[in-house]
């Protein structure tokens, strides 16, 4: 399964699950990435890391490690 640091700029995904430590688990809930909820891939650091979605009304930036703890669905783009 595809997870978030898999997503490429503007591609659109919906949270399915996230996996890995409970406090990683724990922060990244809190933070707002629950399951069924819609992420956009908004940029990259020049040197890849970290990334910045938005999930909701929020912007955040992860680390590539932490992304891949999180796994996505991705949806259609609307350009297609």
């Amino acid at each position: 399964m595809p997870t978030l640091s898999d997503l490429r700029f503007g591609q659109v995904a919906t949270i399915r699950s996230i996996q890995g430590e409970p406090a990683l688990v724990q922060r990244l809930c809190e933070m707002g990435l629950l399951e069924g909820e819609s992420v956009t891939l908004l940029a990259v650091a020049p040197l890849g890391d970290p990334i910045e979605i938005l999930c909701g009304a929020n912007r955040l930036s992860l680390r590539r490690r932490e992304a891949a703890s999180v796994h996505v669905e991705m949806l259609p783009s609307a350009a297609s």
